[in-house]
């Protein structure tokens, strides 16, 4: 699991996701933004994720 370099739009976590479980990037960051309207820790996540995943 990595950091998209090329299909980003703020840090290449969606992105990488998208690719690591072959979905679509679109869908993932749709979920990510729907998720971010519900309580809990979701955009910590993102940053945590950001730092560790290495870029690819």
């Amino acid at each position: 699991m990595t950091r998209s370099s090329t299909d980003k739009m703020i840090g290449g976590v969606c992105g990488g996701l998208a690719d690591y479980f072959g979905v679509d990037p679109t869908w993932v960051r749709i979920a990510f933004v729907v998720s971010v309207l519900l309580p809990g820790p979701q955009v910590l996540l993102y940053l945590l994720l950001w730092a560790v995943i290495p870029k690819d």
